[in-house]
């Protein structure tokens, strides 16, 4: 590739970005839910040891990004990328790409982030890294922008709230009151990490319906598995959350205990009123709710 390049529009198509050093740019690899094989690592490193300056950063939205690329060798980054084209965009994702080695497509769906979700973690009501990659195919590529974050309780460990789109796992808790030996592990569980909708009356723990947040505090806590989480996987919506120096907010509740199937017609229509709004044009705006 010639030097003569419009680092915007490979910004814009590649995801590269550009260095505040002249003739070199930085590319980052998208790894929806933050989790990827390990053996990427070394592609990744080959990349960074080959053509940039030998560094890899990890960035704020679970990407692997390597700096100190050349312009001229945009094109040998691209063809040497397929694997991370191949085995996450494709075999994990399902997503429909034409040429491995071409590089990536689109800069305006950002990276999914994702905390480790119930697959990991203990406190997780849902299965973050597999809707990451369940939803990868509606947001890239794409030339709109969205942030989105994934994660699998209320504690929100991955700021879900900070984001355009923040989808939290929250669960339907099923009580068996045989189980119950009356011992306000779970009361106390749920006055002190959640919102105190648990009370004991007549020697069983009841529940104020209308307050529970759906976290399963009450499900760690019990010794008796009086308390379990029903099956389903069930989802929080916020919108339009963001960091900024000047209007930086909390993303506004927009649904709750909803279905997968109802968060990925979310994203369809966030991406058809953002095209609506910006008369076709990608222009770099953060949504505003």
């Amino acid at each position: 590739m010639s030097i003569d390049i419009d680092i915007i529009k490979a910004r814009a198509k590649n995801e590269y970005r550009l260095s505040k050093v002249r003739g070199e740019a930085m590319i980052s690899v998208r790894i929806p839910g933050g989790i990827l094989p390990a053996h990427l690592l070394t592609v990744a490193r080959d990349i960074a040891e080959t053509w940039g300056n030998g560094q890899i950063h990890l960035t704020t939205r679970q990407k692997l990004a390597m700096p100190g690329i050349r312009y001229e060798d945009i094109d040998n980054v691209n063809a040497a990328l397929e694997p991370f084209l191949r085995e996450i965009e494709i075999e994990l994702c399902d997503v429909q790409v034409e040429d491995t080695k071409a590089g990536y497509l689109a800069i305006g769906g950002r990276n999914i982030v994702a905390c480790q979700g119930n697959r990991i973690c203990q406190k997780a009501n849902t299965d973050t890294t597999g809707l990451s990659r369940r939803l990868e195919k509606l947001v890239y590529p794409s030339p709109y922008h969205l942030k989105t974050v994934i994660v699998g309780c209320p504690n929100d460990c991955a700021k879900a709230s900070m984001a355009d789109l923040g989808i939290i796992g929250v669960a339907k808790m099923r009580f068996t009151a045989d189980r119950c030996i009356g011992c306000g592990a779970c009361v106390k569980a749920c006055s002190h990490h959640a919102v105190g909708c648990l009370a004991l009356k007549n020697g069983k723990a009841v529940k104020e319906e209308s307050a529970c947040i759906g976290c399963g505090e009450c499900v760690l806590a019990c010794p008796t598995l009086a308390w379990q989480r029903k099956p389903d996987q069930l989802w929080q919506v916020r919108l339009g959350g963001r960091t900024s120096k000047k209007t930086p907010r909390v993303g506004k509740l927009f649904l709750n205990w909803v279905t997968e199937d109802v968060i990925k017609q979310v994203i369809v229509n966030l991406y058809e009123f953002e095209k609506e709004m910006l008369g076709g044009k990608p222009i770099y705006l953060h949504m505003a709710i």
